[in-house]
């Protein structure tokens, strides 16, 4: 009988993490070492796709079942991430060839790419260029990003469990300024991840229902910002009720497009790098109403709240971890584990297997038919859009009062190659 020759598999993580991007990891590694009979060792890029550059990959065999079980309630990204987007093949082919080398070098035929629009490019480019090349490589991409903003999927991995961190502690913050703003705050901002899309502010509105409760006010990158309408209603809400909280996208626009919080600068994605609308917005007020106003930004910490997580977060992002490597198994390439939302009531959903070519570089906005008419909350579309997204608690282990996460070894392979300078 002819034994099946076992290939390597190669896995990274891409650009900002999130709470549950562990959980993707933890579903690729351990469907791996259940097919053992065709994947030999699983190794991880250290930073990234820059680990596979610079030929520094991690030995996932080395380590315990126990710390691979762990990482679906470890948060941030445990074999290190980058902000790195490989350049066009035709200027760029030394990178894309970099690649293929090291996999040969290491016997890799499988490709996890667990990440937002700008690594599902890159995996797709991978896989173009290992047909080119003549390759063998099943390039599959696994959906992770706290924008929400991947097309064809109902929703993100890692979405749901920001969404969640956002509503409760939008909740909470209200509680806090209600309590107070007799004789203090007045107008409360909280800014939000979302450059293009406005997807976890909006989820803020889960925090209260109508527009008496907050968030009074929730500003979006899809609805241009008009000032004079958003100071009548900072007014109004404080007369009405004593006090107003807004939640706002970091991606806030005017009519013409521009970014309320614009810097000029770029990232290494050649996104527009954000100062802050949240200190801009309370300059307005400042000027505009003198109210005594207060506000804070979830920056980092929205997306790595491991301790709120959501149950249904963290399934998913497991699920398609697992799913990745079933679509490499059957000969798959280019694609991605997309999810299908089945129903609302009871929540119900399903994976399918998505086309990188209509995923990568493309961003999906919110449909208009989630906003409340006035532009400032969620409709009864959205409401229901959101909450099955952060159903259930998935409360990390504890000891001494903090959360327990994985410990990982870490342990590097010896290179094959020369050095490759990125």
């Amino acid at each position: 009988m002819t034994q099946t020759k076992r290939y390597n598999a190669f896995y990274a993580q891409s650009g900002g993490v999130t709470a549950v991007i562990n959980a993707s990891a933890c579903g690729v590694i351990e469907t791996c070492r259940r097919h053992s009979d065709r994947i030999q060792t699983l190794y991880a890029g250290r930073n990234g796709i820059i680990g596979a550059l610079t030929e520094e990959l991690i030995d996932t065999s080395q380590e315990s079942s126990e710390a691979i079980a762990a990482l679906r309630h470890t948060p941030g990204g445990a074999f290190g991430s980058c902000r790195y987007k490989l350049k066009s093949i035709d200027t760029h082919r030394a990178q894309y060839e970099r690649l293929i080398e090291v996999f040969k070098a290491h016997d890799i035929r499988y490709f996890f790419y667990n990440g937002g629009g700008d690594s599902a490019d890159t995996c797709l480019k991978i896989s173009q260029l290992s047909e080119r090349m003549g390759y063998p490589l099943q390039a599959i991409h696994v959906a992770k990003t706290i924008d929400n903003d991947l097309p064809l999927t109902d929703n993100s991995p890692g979405f749901g469990s920001v969404a969640k961190y956002v509503a409760v502690s939008t909740r909470e913050a209200a509680l806090d300024v209600a309590s107070m703003c007799s004789t203090s705050t007045k107008v409360f901002i909280l800014e939000v991840m979302g450059r293009h899309a406005g997807w976890i502010a909006a989820a803020a509105g889960l925090a209260g229902e109508g527009e008496e409760q907050p968030p009074h006010l929730v500003l979006l990158p899809e609805v241009a910002f008009d000032r004079a309408k958003v100071m009548a209603k900072i007014k109004q809400t404080v007369e009405r009720c004593g006090y107003c909280v807004i939640v706002a996208s970091e991606g806030v626009r005017d009519a013409e497009g521009k970014f309320l919080a614009d810097t000029g600068l770029v990232d290494a994605f050649g996104h527009s790098q954000l100062g802050g609308v949240a200190p801009v917005l309370a300059g307005m007020v400042k000027e505009e109403l003198g109210y005594k106003y207060h506000w804070a930004v979830a920056d980092y910490l929205q997306r790595a709240a491991r301790h709120i997580a959501s149950q249904v977060d963290v399934d998913q992002a497991y699920a398609v971890g697992v799913r990745a490597v079933e679509c490499a198994l059957e000969g798959k390439n280019a694609v991605m584990p997309a999810i299908r939302r089945v129903s609302d009531a009871p929540y119900a959903w399903e994976l399918f297997d998505a086309p990188l070519e209509e995923i990568a570089n493309r961003e999906k906005m919110m449909p208009a038919e989630y906003l409340r008419e006035d532009g400032f909350g969620i409709s009864e579309a959205g409401r229901r859009y959101f909450t099955a997204l952060i159903a259930g608690e998935a409360y990390p282990p504890y000891e001494n009062g903090l959360p327990k996460v994985a410990e990982l070894k870490r342990a590097l392979v010896a290179p094959k190659l020369p050095p490759f300078s990125i």
